[in-house]
């Protein structure tokens, strides 16, 4: 029987590359998956439901929250979005390791409800790299970029509160970090209790 997979929480600024590395990690690792979110806002075209998003009713939403069943949620623009625990579940009980890319609030949301996860925060080099990469984007204008540098410096701050910091100079650098940071994970004592129980009983 394989064991549990690991519960994966990982958060960082904008302009971080959180979704570059991420991607170059699910190119690594066959037995990685990353968590799919819902949200109470129409699909837009082109999305479908289980892929971008699980797509539910307000109702159907708040009545899953209230029995326990979103790992964190929030509200924003008028809609909810959450982190569904049965599908992390079932991934975990297959032996799969689940990512969920969330920002620092719905990390730390997870975090008191299931202790076990293993948080990772990326970091850019410098607080002067990140903002030549907000900038560099060109897509909104500077007051916006000052706005999302403020939002770092306040979400750097929380790092402290994961377990592992990465900095991402090199995507994959990055990506091989984070693999190793879950093979480590994997070897911890407390969760080998049948290994070693089993050795002995040979």
């Amino acid at each position: 029987m394989a064991n549990k997979g690991l519960l994966v929480v990982l958060s960082g600024p904008s302009g971080t590359g959180k979704g570059t590395v991420l991607k170059a990690l699910l190119a690594r690792c066959e037995n990685v998956r990353l968590s799919i979110s819902a949200t109470t806002r129409a699909p837009r075209p082109g999305e479908a439901d289980g892929r971008e998003y699980y797509f539910m009713t307000r109702e159907k939403f708040t009545q899953t929250a209230a029995a326990g069943g979103m790992l964190e949620s929030a509200e924003y623009c008028g809609n909810f979005y959450g982190t569904p625990a049965a599908p992390v579940e079932r991934w975990r009980e297959q032996g799969l390791d689940v990512v969920l890319e969330i920002e620092t609030v719905g990390g730390a949301q997870v975090q008191r409800k299931r202790p076990d996860a293993v948080g990772i925060f990326i970091l850019p080099p410098s607080l002067r790299e990140l903002a030549r990469r907000l900038r560099g984007r060109a897509t909104e204008p500077e007051a916006a970029v000052e706005r999302r540098l403020a939002a770092a410096r306040t979400e750097i701050r929380r790092a402290k509160e994961y377990d592992y910091v990465v900095v991402n100079d090199s995507v994959e650098r990055a990506a091989d970090e984070i693999r190793a940071i879950l093979t480590a994970e994997k070897d911890r004592v407390e969760r080998n209790p049948q290994m070693i129980e089993r050795i002995l009983t040979e």
